[in-house]
């Protein structure tokens, strides 16, 4: 079972954990976590551009000029493709680009994502996070003492107003509950911090 030293608030050690092997200590496999951030990406997009095509474009009823005769190209409108002023052929349009993966398939993702932080040593669980208000200082000051110098996800057990607001301003850091949880935010950002409960939970739904 792999192990992971657990830190309070003001970054000093008070204890360790073993995290569960089924959840925390699997072989990484790559190409499904590849697969899950192609397709939380995919999902993420609108899909809302839009072109005007040739008959969508206002204008171009009357024959430009005579079809034969003037020494010019045959042309039927003013709002072809190769007009200024013409649609656009083959543009975007309005589409969907969601797409669903299999259940195993992400349970797979997530479960290699949570591994590969534990190997690279990218995880820090906290005993607690607890603020008496909402105040950006007490989170940055918990980065620091943590020596947290990049991106970082916070994960918490229940939802709690004052640490996501207080950690909203703070560009590059992130907090997400439990069920909120996806392969491309835990790869994505350079440290996950988690805290003790949220930990027990994550082992409970995907052990």
């Amino acid at each position: 079972m792999p192990k992971v030293t657990v830190f309070d608030m003001a970054g000093q050690q008070v204890g360790e954990m073993e995290l569960s092997e089924t959840v925390f200590g699997i072989e990484p496999n790559k190409s499904v976590m590849h697969a899950a951030v192609v397709n939380y990406l995919a999902n993420q997009r609108q899909g809302t551009q839009s072109t005007l095509t040739r008959t969508e474009v206002r204008g171009g009823g009357k024959k430009p000029w005579r079809q034969k005769g003037t020494g010019h190209a045959r042309q039927g409108s003013t709002r072809a493709p190769q007009w200024t002023h013409g649609g656009v052929a083959l543009g975007p349009k309005p589409r969907d680009y969601s797409y669903s993966l299999n259940k195993k398939v992400k349970r797979l993702a997530i479960k290699s994502a949570f591994s590969s932080k534990v190997l690279d040593e990218q995880i820090i669980v906290l005993d607690k996070l607890e603020l008496e208000e909402i105040k950006t200082k007490s989170i940055v000051k918990m980065l620091g003492a943590l020596g947290v110098e990049k991106k970082a996800l916070i994960v918490m057990a229940d939802k709690d107003d004052k640490i996501i607001r207080s950690a909203n301003n703070i560009p590059g850091v992130k907090t997400a509950l439990i069920n909120t949880l996806n392969v491309y935010d835990v790869l994505n950002y350079d440290k996950f911090i988690v805290v003790k409960d949220a930990v027990a939970k994550i082992e409970e739904v995907y052990a």
